[in-house]
């Protein structure tokens, strides 16, 4: 069994795999802050906060 180096395929698809990771992470963090900013405003029971009230 010879050792072979690593094909071109395989760098050009580690690249799209790289490349759709980092997309992925970028789209968990965008839904988690909205969540978090989504949570934060909410009051005691769970409720928006009222049209007009100031913070």
């Amino acid at each position: 069994m010879a050792i072979h180096r690593e094909h071109e395929l395989h760098r050009r698809r580690f690249g799209r795999n790289a490349g759709l990771g980092i997309v992925l992470l970028a789209f968990v963090a965008i839904v988690f802050g909205l969540t978090m900013v989504k949570v934060s405003r909410q009051d005691m029971n769970g409720n928006p906060p009222a049209a007009g009230a100031s913070q």
